[in-house]
Protein backbone atom coordinates (compact mmCIF):
# COMPACT_ATOMS: atom_id res chain seq x y z
CA UNK A 1 0.00 0.00 0.00
CA UNK A 2 1.04 3.53 -1.28
CA UNK A 3 2.45 5.85 1.91
CA UNK A 4 -0.16 8.89 2.22
CA UNK A 5 1.06 12.12 1.71
CA UNK A 6 -0.55 15.73 2.10
CA UNK A 7 1.54 19.03 0.95
CA UNK A 8 0.50 22.12 3.29
CA UNK A 9 1.26 24.66 0.76
CA UNK A 10 1.38 22.57 -2.73
CA UNK A 11 0.35 25.84 -4.76
CA UNK A 12 3.75 27.37 -4.46
CA UNK A 13 7.06 27.37 -6.22
CA UNK A 14 8.55 24.70 -4.47
CA UNK A 15 5.10 22.34 -3.58
CA UNK A 16 4.41 22.47 -7.32
CA UNK A 17 7.34 20.79 -7.93
CA UNK A 18 7.51 18.22 -5.25
CA UNK A 19 4.17 17.49 -6.13
CA UNK A 20 5.16 17.08 -10.04
CA UNK A 21 8.01 14.89 -8.29
CA UNK A 22 5.84 12.55 -6.26
CA UNK A 23 3.66 12.29 -9.59
CA UNK A 24 6.18 10.11 -10.58
CA UNK A 25 6.04 7.76 -7.32
CA UNK A 26 4.95 4.24 -6.98
CA UNK A 27 5.44 4.41 -3.39
CA UNK A 28 3.54 7.29 -2.61
CA UNK A 29 -0.24 8.84 -3.06
CA UNK A 30 -0.67 12.83 -2.34
CA UNK A 31 -4.08 13.56 -0.82
CA UNK A 32 -5.56 17.08 -0.70
CA UNK A 33 -7.99 18.73 0.62
CA UNK A 34 -11.60 19.06 -0.76
CA UNK A 35 -11.54 22.47 -2.40
CA UNK A 36 -14.76 22.82 -0.56
CA UNK A 37 -12.98 22.79 2.98
CA UNK A 38 -9.62 24.49 1.64
CA UNK A 39 -10.25 27.34 4.56
CA UNK A 40 -11.68 24.90 6.99
CA UNK A 41 -9.40 24.68 10.08
CA UNK A 42 -10.30 21.38 10.95
CA UNK A 43 -10.18 19.71 7.49
CA UNK A 44 -6.41 20.84 7.59
CA UNK A 45 -5.58 19.35 11.20
CA UNK A 46 -7.38 16.46 10.06
CA UNK A 47 -4.98 15.99 7.07
CA UNK A 48 -2.08 16.71 9.02
CA UNK A 49 -2.98 13.85 11.72
CA UNK A 50 -4.37 11.66 9.35
CA UNK A 51 -1.85 10.88 6.98
CA UNK A 52 1.90 9.04 7.03
CA UNK A 53 3.81 12.19 6.13
CA UNK A 54 3.68 15.82 5.90
CA UNK A 55 5.46 18.10 3.84
CA UNK A 56 5.42 21.70 4.87
CA UNK A 57 5.81 24.29 1.82
CA UNK A 58 4.76 27.70 3.79
CA UNK A 59 6.52 30.26 5.71
CA UNK A 60 8.19 30.05 8.50
CA UNK A 61 5.29 31.46 11.21
CA UNK A 62 2.91 29.19 9.10
CA UNK A 63 5.14 26.62 9.42
CA UNK A 64 5.32 26.83 13.36
CA UNK A 65 1.46 26.85 13.71
CA UNK A 66 1.73 23.48 11.31
CA UNK A 67 3.28 21.83 13.42
CA UNK A 68 1.90 23.04 16.15
CA UNK A 69 -1.24 21.11 14.69
CA UNK A 70 0.50 17.53 14.22
CA UNK A 71 -1.01 15.58 17.36
CA UNK A 72 -0.02 12.39 16.07
CA UNK A 73 2.86 10.43 17.67
CA UNK A 74 2.99 8.70 13.74
CA UNK A 75 2.95 11.48 11.28
CA UNK A 76 6.47 12.31 9.77
CA UNK A 77 7.18 16.09 8.69
CA UNK A 78 9.96 17.21 6.17
CA UNK A 79 9.56 21.33 6.67
CA UNK A 80 10.83 23.30 3.80
CA UNK A 81 10.69 26.42 5.44
CA UNK A 82 13.46 27.99 7.79
CA UNK A 83 11.61 27.55 11.14
CA UNK A 84 13.83 24.51 12.50
CA UNK A 85 17.14 24.29 10.39
CA UNK A 86 19.09 24.71 13.39
CA UNK A 87 16.61 23.31 15.81
CA UNK A 88 18.50 20.53 17.76
CA UNK A 89 15.44 18.19 17.82
CA UNK A 90 15.12 18.19 13.99
CA UNK A 91 17.50 16.47 11.61
CA UNK A 92 18.34 18.66 8.95
CA UNK A 93 17.88 16.99 5.79
CA UNK A 94 21.32 17.23 3.92
CA UNK A 95 21.77 13.07 3.31
CA UNK A 96 25.10 13.69 2.34
CA UNK A 97 26.47 15.97 5.09
CA UNK A 98 27.91 13.53 6.59
CA UNK A 99 28.27 9.56 7.14
CA UNK A 100 25.84 10.02 9.92
CA UNK A 101 23.12 11.62 8.77
CA UNK A 102 21.67 9.50 6.50
CA UNK A 103 20.41 7.04 9.53
CA UNK A 104 19.36 10.37 11.67
CA UNK A 105 17.36 11.17 9.09
CA UNK A 106 15.77 7.69 8.55
CA UNK A 107 15.07 7.39 12.33
CA UNK A 108 13.48 11.19 13.02
CA UNK A 109 9.94 12.07 12.55
CA UNK A 110 10.99 15.61 11.90
CA UNK A 111 13.26 16.80 9.47
CA UNK A 112 13.90 20.41 8.31
CA UNK A 113 14.94 20.68 4.46
CA UNK A 114 18.10 22.75 3.90
CA UNK A 115 18.47 26.02 1.98
CA UNK A 116 19.51 26.43 -1.38
CA UNK A 117 22.81 28.68 -0.88
CA UNK A 118 23.44 26.35 2.17
CA UNK A 119 23.64 23.16 0.50
CA UNK A 120 26.05 24.30 -1.69
CA UNK A 121 28.11 25.89 0.69
CA UNK A 122 28.34 23.13 2.91
CA UNK A 123 28.66 20.47 0.47
CA UNK A 124 31.69 22.44 -0.10
CA UNK A 125 32.85 23.38 2.70
CA UNK A 126 32.15 20.76 5.45
CA UNK A 127 34.81 18.40 4.35
CA UNK A 128 36.87 20.74 4.49
CA UNK A 129 36.71 21.68 8.31
CA UNK A 130 36.36 17.75 9.19
CA UNK A 131 39.27 16.64 7.47
CA UNK A 132 41.15 19.44 9.05
CA UNK A 133 41.97 21.26 5.80
CA UNK A 134 39.93 24.56 6.92
CA UNK A 135 39.91 25.40 10.53
CA UNK A 136 36.76 26.26 12.03
CA UNK A 137 37.68 29.50 13.01
CA UNK A 138 39.04 30.43 9.48
CA UNK A 139 37.35 33.56 7.89
CA UNK A 140 35.39 32.72 4.97
CA UNK A 141 33.33 34.59 2.05
CA UNK A 142 30.75 32.58 -0.32
CA UNK A 143 29.58 34.18 -2.88
CA UNK A 144 26.24 33.04 -4.94
CA UNK A 145 23.74 33.39 -7.93
CA UNK A 146 20.47 32.47 -8.23
CA UNK A 147 17.84 32.20 -10.83
CA UNK A 148 14.48 34.17 -10.10
CA UNK A 149 12.10 31.80 -8.61
CA UNK A 150 14.34 30.95 -5.38
CA UNK A 151 13.26 34.57 -4.40
CA UNK A 152 8.78 33.21 -4.44
CA UNK A 153 6.14 33.96 -6.33
CA UNK A 154 6.68 37.90 -5.69
CA UNK A 155 10.24 37.75 -7.14
CA UNK A 156 9.27 35.97 -10.14
CA UNK A 157 6.42 38.02 -11.01
CA UNK A 158 8.93 41.15 -10.74
CA UNK A 159 11.33 39.39 -13.20
CA UNK A 160 8.57 38.09 -15.79
CA UNK A 161 6.58 40.92 -15.37
CA UNK A 162 8.97 42.93 -18.01
CA UNK A 163 8.84 45.83 -18.87
CA UNK A 164 6.24 47.43 -16.40
CA UNK A 165 4.36 48.35 -14.52
CA UNK A 166 5.70 45.94 -11.39
CA UNK A 167 8.36 44.25 -13.63
CA UNK A 168 12.00 45.09 -13.74
CA UNK A 169 14.60 45.35 -16.63
CA UNK A 170 17.26 44.32 -13.96
CA UNK A 171 19.42 41.41 -15.32
CA UNK A 172 21.38 41.04 -11.95
CA UNK A 173 20.71 41.83 -8.34
CA UNK A 174 23.10 41.32 -5.27
CA UNK A 175 21.20 41.82 -2.05
CA UNK A 176 22.06 41.05 1.18
CA UNK A 177 23.76 44.03 2.40
CA UNK A 178 22.39 44.11 5.56
CA UNK A 179 24.76 40.80 6.08
CA UNK A 180 22.17 38.83 8.30
CA UNK A 181 20.48 36.97 5.77
CA UNK A 182 18.63 33.86 7.55
CA UNK A 183 20.64 31.31 5.93
CA UNK A 184 23.63 32.17 8.03
CA UNK A 185 22.81 30.28 10.78
CA UNK A 186 22.73 27.05 9.30
CA UNK A 187 25.77 27.62 7.08
CA UNK A 188 27.37 27.78 10.23
CA UNK A 189 26.03 25.31 12.36
CA UNK A 190 26.27 22.59 9.67
CA UNK A 191 30.31 22.99 8.75
CA UNK A 192 31.39 23.52 12.82
CA UNK A 193 32.05 27.24 11.89
CA UNK A 194 33.15 29.09 14.89
CA UNK A 195 32.06 32.26 13.25
CA UNK A 196 29.61 32.92 9.77
CA UNK A 197 30.62 33.56 6.42
CA UNK A 198 30.05 36.58 4.75
CA UNK A 199 27.59 35.80 2.40
CA UNK A 200 27.42 37.43 -0.93
CA UNK A 201 24.17 36.40 -2.76
CA UNK A 202 22.75 37.33 -5.86
CA UNK A 203 19.91 36.76 -8.19
CA UNK A 204 19.97 36.65 -12.07
CA UNK A 205 17.37 36.88 -15.38
CA UNK A 206 16.83 33.53 -15.56
CA UNK A 207 14.39 31.11 -13.13
CA UNK A 208 15.87 28.12 -11.87
CA UNK A 209 19.42 27.15 -11.13
CA UNK A 210 22.31 28.38 -9.13
CA UNK A 211 25.67 28.48 -8.49
CA UNK A 212 27.80 28.77 -4.69
CA UNK A 213 31.63 29.70 -4.67
CA UNK A 214 34.15 29.28 -1.72
CA UNK A 215 37.29 31.27 -2.44
CA UNK A 216 40.39 30.77 -0.41
CA UNK A 217 43.55 32.43 0.31
CA UNK A 218 45.18 28.74 0.45
CA UNK A 219 48.75 30.53 1.33
CA UNK A 220 46.73 31.77 4.74
CA UNK A 221 45.54 28.75 5.98
CA UNK A 222 47.51 26.77 8.87
CA UNK A 223 48.75 23.24 6.47
CA UNK A 224 48.70 25.15 3.32
CA UNK A 225 46.86 22.93 1.52
CA UNK A 226 47.45 22.46 -2.51
CA UNK A 227 43.77 22.43 -4.53
CA UNK A 228 44.54 18.61 -4.65
CA UNK A 229 44.31 18.36 -1.29
CA UNK A 230 40.73 19.92 -1.13
CA UNK A 231 39.83 17.87 -4.44
CA UNK A 232 40.85 14.78 -2.60
CA UNK A 233 39.08 15.86 0.91
CA UNK A 234 35.60 16.00 -1.15
CA UNK A 235 36.17 13.18 -3.67
CA UNK A 236 36.60 11.13 -0.07
CA UNK A 237 33.27 12.88 1.51
CA UNK A 238 30.85 11.75 -1.19
CA UNK A 239 32.24 8.73 -2.65
CA UNK A 240 29.52 6.29 -3.59
CA UNK A 241 27.03 9.21 -3.90
CA UNK A 242 24.26 9.81 -6.14
CA UNK A 243 23.16 12.94 -6.15
CA UNK A 244 26.44 15.16 -5.26
CA UNK A 245 29.99 14.38 -7.87
CA UNK A 246 33.25 16.13 -7.73
CA UNK A 247 34.52 17.26 -10.60
CA UNK A 248 37.74 15.59 -11.70
CA UNK A 249 40.98 17.25 -11.76
CA UNK A 250 40.67 17.04 -15.54
CA UNK A 251 37.29 18.47 -16.19
CA UNK A 252 38.20 21.61 -13.62
CA UNK A 253 41.58 22.36 -15.89
CA UNK A 254 39.39 22.32 -19.06
CA UNK A 255 36.80 24.25 -17.56
CA UNK A 256 39.44 26.61 -16.48
CA UNK A 257 40.64 27.47 -19.56
CA UNK A 258 39.83 30.69 -21.11
CA UNK A 259 37.28 30.09 -24.11
CA UNK A 260 36.14 32.47 -26.91
CA UNK A 261 32.95 31.99 -29.18
CA UNK A 262 31.26 33.73 -32.08
CA UNK A 263 29.64 36.03 -28.93
CA UNK A 264 32.63 36.16 -27.16
CA UNK A 265 33.25 34.43 -23.79
CA UNK A 266 32.13 31.11 -23.31
CA UNK A 267 30.50 30.21 -20.17
CA UNK A 268 32.24 27.90 -18.12
CA UNK A 269 30.27 27.30 -16.01
CA UNK A 270 26.19 27.15 -16.25
CA UNK A 271 24.20 27.66 -13.28
CA UNK A 272 21.28 25.59 -15.02
CA UNK A 273 22.94 22.78 -15.96
CA UNK A 274 21.74 20.52 -13.04
CA UNK A 275 18.25 22.03 -13.82
CA UNK A 276 15.26 19.37 -13.36
CA UNK A 277 17.62 17.12 -10.92
CA UNK A 278 18.57 16.66 -7.48
CA UNK A 279 21.87 16.53 -8.38
CA UNK A 280 24.94 19.09 -6.64
CA UNK A 281 28.59 19.04 -8.49
CA UNK A 282 31.50 20.27 -6.81
CA UNK A 283 34.25 22.19 -8.85
CA UNK A 284 37.87 22.84 -7.12
CA UNK A 285 39.63 25.81 -9.48
CA UNK A 286 43.41 26.50 -8.12
CA UNK A 287 46.14 29.41 -9.25
CA UNK A 288 49.09 28.20 -10.94
CA UNK A 289 51.11 28.63 -8.17
CA UNK A 290 48.61 26.70 -5.84
CA UNK A 291 48.25 29.61 -3.55
CA UNK A 292 44.19 30.38 -4.47
CA UNK A 293 41.42 28.11 -5.07
CA UNK A 294 37.64 28.36 -5.84
CA UNK A 295 35.57 26.44 -4.84
CA UNK A 296 32.26 26.30 -6.97
CA UNK A 297 28.88 23.72 -6.75
CA UNK A 298 26.06 23.74 -9.08
CA UNK A 299 22.70 22.90 -8.27
CA UNK A 300 19.15 23.45 -8.52
CA UNK A 301 17.61 25.67 -6.55
CA UNK A 302 14.42 24.19 -6.98
CA UNK A 303 16.08 20.80 -6.85
CA UNK A 304 18.55 20.17 -4.55
CA UNK A 305 17.95 23.11 -3.40
CA UNK A 306 14.43 22.30 -1.89
CA UNK A 307 11.60 20.30 -3.75
CA UNK A 308 14.21 17.42 -4.19
CA UNK A 309 15.90 17.02 -1.33
CA UNK A 310 12.52 17.42 0.44
CA UNK A 311 11.56 14.03 -2.02
CA UNK A 312 15.09 12.60 -0.99
CA UNK A 313 14.10 12.72 2.98
CA UNK A 314 10.68 11.35 2.72
CA UNK A 315 12.23 8.50 0.84
CA UNK A 316 14.20 8.31 3.38
CA UNK A 317 11.66 8.89 6.33
CA UNK A 318 9.43 6.61 4.73
CA UNK A 319 11.89 4.03 4.47
CA UNK A 320 11.34 3.94 0.45
CA UNK A 321 13.72 3.61 -1.98
CA UNK A 322 16.23 6.51 -1.63
CA UNK A 323 16.45 8.05 -5.47
CA UNK A 324 12.20 7.00 -6.10
CA UNK A 325 10.27 9.91 -7.87
CA UNK A 326 13.84 11.93 -8.70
Amino acid sequence: MAHTVFIDGEAGTTGLQIRERLARHDGVEVVSIDPARRKDADARAELLNGVDAVVLCLPDDAAREAVGMIRSNTVKVVDASTAYRVAPDWAYGFAEMDRGQRDAIRRSTRVSNPGCYPTGFIGLVKPLVAAGLVPADFPLTVNAVSGYSGGGKGLIGEFEDRPAPAGTNDAFRAYGYSLAHKHLPEMRTHTGLAHAPVFAPSVGRYAQGMLVEVPLQLWALPGKPAPADLRRALAAAYAGETFVEVASEAECAELAKTRAGAAGYVAALDPQALNGTNRMKLFVFGSADGSQARLVAILDNLGKGASGAAVQNLNLMLGLPEAAGL
